[in-house]
C-alpha cells in the first residue's frame, strides 16, 4: 500500500503549533490556534487541560520573530501558564526565564521548562473558557459549512 506523505503547514510557526498541539493532546489537552482572547491580542495556540488549565503558547520561528513580538506580556492575564514554543536551533537564552519553554517541530514537542502557575480569576476563567468553546465550535462549523459560518465571524 502506498501512503502519501503527510502535508506540512506552510509557515514555520504553524509547524511548531502543530507539533505542540500533538504533544499536548498526548497529555490530555485540547488546543485551538490563533484565538483572540480580547481585541488586539491573538495567541498562537491556547490549550485547555483535563483539569481546566488554560495555557497560552507563543510559537517563535526565529530571533527576529521573537524580537518583533511586543504583545506577549498582554497574554499573561489570559492564561494559567505561558510558554514559548521554539525549534532546536532557536537561541533560547533570549527567552525570559520566568516563562515556560517548549522545544518543538512539526511532529511533536517536549516541555523543557514549566511557566509559573498563575491561576485565572473565576470570572476571567469563565470568559476564557466560553471564548475557547465558541472559537472551537465556529472552526468545526466552518469545516462542515464554510459559507454558513462567514457571518458568524463578523
Amino acid at each position: 500500500m502506498n501512503i502519501a506523505p503527510e502535508p506540512l503547514p506552510g509557515m514555520p510557526g504553524q509547524r511548531l503549533a502543530r507539533g505542540v498541539a500533538r504533544a499536548l493532546r498526548d497529555m490530555g489537552f485540547v488546543t485551538v490556534e490563533e484565538l483572540v482572547p480580547t481585541p488586539g491580542l491573538r495567541v498562537d495556540l491556547m490549550a485547555l487541560g483535563p483539569k481546566g488549565q488554560v495555557w497560552v503558547i507563543e510559537c517563535k520561528s526565529c530571533r527576529a520573530d521573537y524580537q518583533a513580538d511586543r504583545k506577549w506580556q498582554g497574554y499573561l492575564p489570559w492564561c494559567d501558564r505561558f510558554f514559548w514554543a521554539v525549534d532546536a536551533d532557536f537561541p533560547t537564552g533570549l527567552l525570559p526565564e520566568e516563562t515556560g519553554l517548549i522545544l518543538a517541530d512539526a511532529y511533536g514537542a517536549e516541555i523543557m521548562r514549566m511557566g509559573p502557575d498563575t491561576p485565572l480569576a473565576p470570572a476571567r476563567r469563565k470568559a476564557v473558557l466560553q471564548g475557547f468553546a465558541r472559537h472551537a465550535a465556529l472552526r468545526l462549523q466552518a469545516l462542515r459549512d464554510p459559507a454558513g459560518v462567514i457571518s458568524a465571524w463578523a
